[in-house]
């Protein structure tokens, strides 16, 4: 039997880290996004995965930043106003642990990644739904994505970093 899943925003978070300088990390999240799952029964290594995230809601807490962000140094959001995971295939490692690999879209440029997932596992709410709780990492590197915006200091130091840490925390919603 097929079980349909959709993201409870209230209660998920779409982030990433990036080292700046290369000494500190800066952080942002996504706002904006849809996720939903498919699975047969409530086995999530069975699970189909489908996710976008609004590039316009992208958030570091320095709007000068976030416009740069936005800008067609990186994601560009006028022409690529999305980007998006599409699951391919999930490997369960343990009952707590699986890799999820799929295809990350962002501007106009599509790369196989594979995510680490920590299941959470399945619960019933106050309210009578049927939950489940993802932590999902991994790292990607910008550039293979179009997003090639590099500076250097004075000293020598890079600016940004070519690599990004991902990270979010899903919780589903049984359909």
């Amino acid at each position: 039997m097929e079980t349909n899943w959709s993201v409870d925003n209230m209660h998920s978070e779409i982030g990433f880290k990036v080292k700046h300088m290369m000494i500190t990390n800066v952080s942002g999240t996504f706002g904006e996004f849809t996720a939903k799952a498919t699975t047969h029964g409530d086995d999530f290594s069975t699970a189909k995965f489908d996710f976008s995230a609004a590039i316009n809601s992208i958030n570091t807490g320095v709007a000068d930043r976030d416009g740069h962000l936005k800008s067609d140094d990186f994601f560009n959001a006028d022409s690529f106003p999305n980007l998006t995971f599409v699951s391919t295939g999930i490997t369960k490692k343990d009952d707590e642990n699986y890799i999820i690999a799929g295809d990350l879209t962002i501007r106009d440029t599509t790369k196989h990644v594979e995510l680490a997932a920590d299941f959470g596992g399945i619960v019933v709410d106050p309210y009578g739904q049927t939950k489940a709780g993802l932590s999902i990492t991994g790292k990607i590197k910008r550039s293979e994505f179009g997003l090639k915006w590099s500076a250097i200091t004075e000293a020598g130091s890079i600016v940004v970093s070519d690599e990004i840490k991902l990270n979010a925390e899903i919780q589903l919603i049984k359909q």
